[in-house]
């Protein structure tokens, strides 16, 4: 005789907007919730941003986070459905995600580290155009580029900041990161590329008294950088669930032949 599967253990987080509140106190009233330490599952409510803060917070633990959608645009979220949770989980894809090392180095020598789920971004300061040395596995692909900035993004973040400045959508399972610029003034036609995700991406500032830029790995920014490399962090997996059917992937393959 087969024994039944216990029940998943759940934690639900929400967002501060009233109906992802309200939305955990039901979900927490009809399937219970434990300490983020016990749970099975994380069902994070609300938007994309709040998914990527849980999984922030999840670095340590790595335990999968199902996202449902109180928020705003939530491409990253399943839709919002109160009934049969529980099975819904049981039959969920599961998609593994890796995040970008930032270390960046500033007038001192001294270097900042964060991790970024969604994209390092580079950005100018101040009025003056941002001027980039790029370089690729310590080749210098682009001696100089003139810029509002540049990202690498993953494929999580590829619809988020990336899309936005045009870059290309990337499927999660795809081992490929796009490196984006942002406003790219010279080269006046360079678009950006796609990279293997083992690639090594080193930015160096060009001028960077007159024009001084930041770095921001999600929502860690350091200031008035010289030096900014990227990397994928093979060793950290994350976990992200989506329901049977409704995978990232096929929103990307959509979002693709969107009118």
């Amino acid at each position: 005789m087969t024994t039944p599967a216990a029940p998943l253990a759940l934690t639900f987080v929400a967002s501060d907007r009233p109906e992802a509140e309200a939305a955990r106190a039901r979900l927490t009233a009809r399937y219970g919730s434990v300490p983020v330490t016990e749970a099975d599952v994380i069902v994070a409510l609300g938007g994309d941003g709040f998914m990527l803060e849980t999984l922030h917070n999840n670095l340590q633990l790595r335990t999968p986070v199902y996202g449902m959608n109180r928020g705003s645009v939530g491409f990253l979220m399943n839709d919002y459905e109160e009934d049969d949770l529980l099975a819904r989980l049981a039959e969920a894809d599961r998609t593994v995600i890796h995040p970008l090392q930032m270390d960046a180095w500033v007038e001192s020598g001294e270097v900042h580290s964060g991790l970024a789920i969604n994209e390092v971004s580079l950005l100018r300061q101040t009025r003056q155009t941002a001027k980039l040395r790029v370089s690729i596995n310590d080749k210098v692909r682009l001696e100089e580029l003139s810029c509002d900035g540049c990202m690498v993004a993953t494929p999580a973040g590829s619809t988020a900041y990336n899309l936005s400045a045009h870059g290309p959508i990337i499927p999660l399972d795809a081992p490929s990161l796009a490196l984006t610029p942002i406003s790219a003034f010279r080269p006046r036609r360079w678009r950006g590329a796609l990279l293997s995700h083992t690639a090594r991406v080193r930015f160096e500032v060009l001028e960077p008294d007159k024009r001084p830029v930041s770095a921001t790995a999600d929502n860690f920014e350091v200031r008035r950088v010289t030096r900014v490399e990227v990397r994928e962090r093979r060793d950290i997996s994350l976990t992200m669930l989506f329901d049977a059917g409704r995978s990232f992937e096929e929103r990307v393959m959509a979002e693709q032949f969107a009118s």
